[in-house]
């Protein structure tokens, strides 16, 4: 393998110095993730930093991902938004298409490629209901461009094709542009929407042309006509080029505002008394910064200027975040929807991790390629980069709610669905951005990490990222500034297949060539007790506290220890002797189980005891006695060999005064 480095850099050959020391992953896991640091061990790739708040809250963000996995049994894992159901979500799966780019995002950096790949099949294989815009063709590409799984990027071209056609519903064929009503555009209370209810609300009506939905459709038709050239479909890689270049037109001619020097929304209601169809809205709002994270906007002046508002405390620059639209706004942080007394989502100022993530992605492309970035320069992003990740934090306790207030930085809505809210990226930001892993569909690495020079109080002395995917290949970056805390050598370095093969003694840009090798096959094993739609097979039953809901949280796919959102069967304190059952509705083949058990030290403890039974010629029989108590917040596994049953048991006994939390039962083959 040779090298290609920028100048300036140093070349050596493949082992010619040794690598910098690595991470102990296990160590790591352990200290972060307790009793469950099995499940992330081999699947994240693992960071640390000199700044510990950025590397708390990127192992934080792995338990977000990790909890979101709803497990369906035959149809794969899914990703959540929501812990808690919510009434606009798709039943009985609990998926939404909003925020799926951002969990394909996340996801595509795992070494276990499985919860990506579900995820995508389920929503090309009916999932994406087209509830809210997206841009998950889009997200596909990128994952592709981490992975290179050929055949995987293209499996759903012929879905993406149908879905991308349905959005014409949604196209102003006279003006050449996608609108939206803003609520389903996943912005509710917009500058177009409360303008066009005269300031009186805004939840639903205000359709208009907006940055967001066209910037979504041109990433998705240039996605689509760069995966059907590799399918070799030359007709529909030129049309959907042709698409992406009309739509690219269209948006800088007509949505780019001269007088706010910004990209604006404009109106699309039709015979409203407040608003005007074509009329541009009056205020900027953050969804104008959205084409840079598709790289829609051309390396010119004239649009690099849109970014000093966002740097400006008077425009979009709150004290503790970015505001949704600017203070000058007539109803900003007007709140109108309220949930009994809570205040519910808007987007009339409120922080949101949601469009703050879009920005920081849209930011890195600007440092990364563009030549006239304007104001924006490495420190404000690492600024930015770290204001965001102190939203994580409430107090010392990581809980990344909905929105925030822009100048104290503490949640709005703060409901019980608030916690630990998957509508938003972090990990992919500190792969692609800080550490600046720059996935691409030839076969190099390229690596421009997008920290600012030693000296600048966002500067970084060192970091390193290891067990990276990419290509077939295990990545590692290093970054020592002075060489002083890894003593290896200072400068920027990369690793491939554990052997160092670049280093440069500055920041800069690292390309190495990396010959594709084939991506790791995907092992799905099928839980066999999930169940989500309640009344059933499987069919969960309980010795005590027998509610249906409470019953069922143990079989519903979901795996999380967050104390503040209880999740899964709840026993009665006593008696002592417990038992749950699965009623499997049909004799299946059963060889081993995952256990998922809750503690808090205080009501709930794990099993003194336990076995597992299997109904057996009309008999329950013992199929595995464990000896010891199981883990306390993660999974323990028990095996067998295989028996063919229809209902399988659970009996423990519980400490004295405790109550037991199931958090999930899960049932597999061999």
């Amino acid at each position: 393998m040779r090298i290609l480095l920028l100048a300036g850099a140093a070349m050596i050959g493949i082992g010619a110095a040794p690598p910098p020391s690595s991470m102990d992953m296990d160590a790591i896991a352990a200290r972060r993730f307790g009793n469950d640091a099995p499940w992330y061990r081999d699947r994240i790739p693992f960071f640390e930093s000199a700044d510990p708040r950025i590397d708390a809250v990127y192992y934080y963000r792995w338990q977000i991902f990790r909890a979101h996995q709803r497990d369906l049994g035959a149809e794969g894992y899914i990703s959540t938004e929501f812990l808690d159901d919510v009434d606009w979500q798709r039943h009985p799966y609990a998926s939404l298409n909003d925020a799926t780019g951002f969990h394909l995002g996340e996801g595509r950096w795992l070494n276990d490629r499985r919860f990506a790949d579900d995820y995508i099949n389920f929503m090309y294989g009916g999932g994406n209901d087209r509830h809210f815009t997206d841009h998950m063709a889009d997200s596909v590409w990128g994952r592709y461009l981490v992975d290179g799984d050929r055949a995987g990027a293209l499996r759903h071209l012929a879905v993406m094709n149908h879905i991308y056609r349905l959005w014409d519903e949604k196209f102003d064929f006279d003006k050449g542009l996608y609108f939206v009503e803003p609520l389903l555009d996943a912005t509710e209370y917009t500058v177009s929407s409360i303008d066009a209810s005269g300031g009186k609300d805004g939840f639903r009506g205000g359709d208009a042309f907006r940055p967001s939905v066209n910037s979504y459709m041109f990433a998705n038709a240039r996605a689509l006509s760069r995966m059907a050239e590799m399918a070799g479909d030359r007709a529909m890689a030129a049309d959907y080029a042709a698409r992406a270049d009309a739509l690219r037109k269209r948006v800088l001619d007509d949505l780019w505002s001269e007088k706010l020097s910004h990209f604006i929304d404009r109106h699309q209601s039709r015979k409203n008394p407040f608003v005007s169809y074509w009329q541009p809205i009056r205020n900027r709002e953050l969804v104008g910064y959205l084409p840079w994270m598709f790289d829609l906007v051309p390396d010119d002046a004239r649009y690099a200027q849109a970014w000093r508002h966002l740097l400006d405390p008077a425009s979009l620059a709150g004290a503790a975040g970015m505001r949704t639209v600017e203070a000058g706004y007539e109803y900003y942080m007007r709140q109108y929807r309220y949930l009994g007394a809570d205040p519910e989502c808007q987007w009339n100022g409120p922080v949101w991790p949601y469009q703050t993530t879009q920005v920081l992605h849209g930011m890195a492309n600007l440092l990364d390629h563009y030549r006239q970035p304007g104001p924006v320069t490495r420190s404000a992003y690492m600024r930015l980069l770290r204001q965001y990740a102190a939203l994580h934090y409430q107090g010392d306790r990581l809980d990344l709610e909905e929105d925030y207030h822009p100048e104290t930085g503490r949640p709005i809505v703060g409901l019980d669905r608030s916690h630990h809210y998957f509508h938003s990226g972090f990990n992919d930001l500190i792969l692609t951005g800080l550490v600046g892993i720059r996935p691409r569909a030839d076969d190099v690495l390229d690596v421009n990490p997008l920290l600012p020079q030693a000296g600048d109080p966002q500067a970084l002395d060192w970091f390193r990222v290891q067990h990276v995917p990419y290509h077939g290949h295990d990545i590692a970056v290093t970054w020592d500034a002075d060489g002083s805390h890894y003593r290896r050598g200072k400068g920027l370095s990369v690793e491939v297949d554990g052997r160092e093969v670049a280093r440069r003694d500055t920041l800069g840009r690292i390309e190495v060539p990396v010959t594709r090798a084939a991506a790791p096959a995907i092992h799905r094993p099928i839980n066999h007790a999930v169940q989500l739609v309640r009344g059933q097979f499987p069919i969960g039953s309980a010795s005590s506290n027998g509610d249906v809901e409470n019953v069922h949280d143990a079989i519903d796919g979901r795996v999380w220890f967050f104390p503040e959102l209880p999740n899964g069967w709840s026993s009665a304190p006593s008696p002592a002797r417990q038992w749950y059952a699965i009623d499997l509705g049909r004799p299946v083949d059963i060889a081993r189980a995952e256990l998922a058990f809750f503690a808090d030290g205080k009501g709930f403890a794990v099993p003194e005891t336990y076995r597992l039974q299997a109904w057996i010629d009309g008999d329950w029989r013992d199929v595995a006695t464990p000896k010891g108590r199981p883990v306390a917040n993660g999974v323990t596994g028990l095996r067998w060999s295989a028996r063919r049953t229809s209902k399988v048991r659970l009996l423990f006994a519980q400490p004295s005064g405790k109550a037991v939390r199931l958090v999930e039962f899960k049932l597999f083959g061999a």
